[in-house]
């Protein structure tokens, strides 16, 4: 298991939010801390999420997060396990 973060941005059309709050439940054994903040003006919807998993696991649920209409989404991980 390593220690990450994923940082999740959601653009322009916030319909998408549901799937991605969705997914995150969905692989919610591995998140530690999440905080969000909504910017409505600029229309823009920034996700920080911290996590405990494998490199798989954290593969797919990015995977499929950016896959998603007007959603970017990048990762950081330690470098041991732990």
């Amino acid at each position: 298991m390593k220690i990450g973060v994923i940082g999740i941005i959601i653009e322009r059309d916030r319909t998408v939010s549901e799937i991605v709050n969705k997914l995150l439940s969905e692989y919610g054994d591995m998140i530690c801390g999440r905080m969000g903040l909504p910017d409505k003006e600029r229309g823009v919807f920034v996700i920080s999420v911290i996590v405990r998993a494998t490199n798989e696991e954290l593969s797919a649920l990015t995977g499929k997060l950016g896959r998603l209409k007007n959603v970017k989404v990048k990762s950081a991980v330690t470098d041991c396990d732990l």
